[in-house]
């Protein structure tokens, strides 16, 4: 087994303030990110926070900026950087810091209650749902999400304007209204909720400009700009300005 002495630069502080310190540790063969930070708060930093649970990629919890870009460090080898490069591990940048590495991330989860739950269909029991596969295909990618909140943290709608928070849920929590609106067993429109109104007035969906960097850090590769976020956009579209689907609307009310 291969060992060399890596370089890493690691913010060290809380909300009120912090820096980058420097550390130097060993690395072995096969090593991810959270291994030597691991190393590091049990050798050299004791005190250092840091979230982690499943160390396997699906819990979601080590999200941090390695070289300032949002990854999940359990899934970031050491043998991407070269030997001589520094590794500079920081808070994500769009949320609040507690301390150290660990952010708060409470917003994620405000915005989660926000979004109205699946309504099941007049009439069909519990352990009476039927749906072929084809029906869920579509949507079934949407499931695999740890809620890691890396797109979140990547988002510029709320990583670069703060103000923005109130008005916009972000790509993880549109992504979940295009799921639901995609359910063939979904009955919100028959219960009164129109997802792709909320989606656009409530959730702030016009303000994704489908940029693809969600799309692009994701750790389980949902395509979340590609099958979520523009098809959901589409159908907000149609709804709201081809004047066919208008037209049809306003007939279908009349008869009523």
């Amino acid at each position: 087994m291969t060992e060399y002495q890596a370089r890493f630069r690691i913010w060290r502080g809380d909300a009120e303030g912090g820096a980058l310190r420097d550390f130097t540790a060993p690395v072995h063969d096969g090593e991810v990110v959270l291994d030597i930070v691991h190393r590091i708060q049990a050798t050299q930093a004791t005190d250092l926070a840091v979230r982690w649970n499943c160390k396997a990629g699906k819990c979601g919890s080590c999200s941090a900026e390695v070289n300032g870009r949002p990854r999940l460090m359990c899934m970031t080898r050491m043998s991407v950087f070269g030997r001589e490069e520094t590794v500079t591990v920081t808070p994500l940048r769009a949320f609040p810091v507690v301390r150290d590495l660990v952010t708060d991330v409470s917003f994620n989860y405000a915005k989660a209650r926000e979004i109205p739950a699946f309504v099941p269909p007049r009439g069909v029991g519990p352990g009476e749902y039927r749906m072929r596969q084809v029906d869920v295909e579509r949507s079934q990618e949407f499931r695999k999400c740890i809620e890691c909140f890396l797109c979140q943290d990547t988002c510029h709608v709320v990583r670069d304007h703060e103000e923005n928070k109130g008005a916009f849920a972000g790509p993880r929590f549109l992504m979940r209204v295009a799921e639901l609106d995609m359910h063939p067993l979904d009955a919100a429109a028959e219960a009164g909720l129109d997802r792709r109104a909320t989606a656009r007035e409530e959730h702030g969906l016009g303000l994704c400009n489908i940029t693809k960097c969600c799309t692009e850090v994701c750790p389980e590769s949902i395509r979340i700009t590609d099958n979520a976020l523009i098809p959901l956009k589409e159908r907000v579209a149609d709804r709201r300005y081809d004047p066919l689907v208008w037209l049809g609307s306003r007939i279908g009310r009349r008869r009523n």
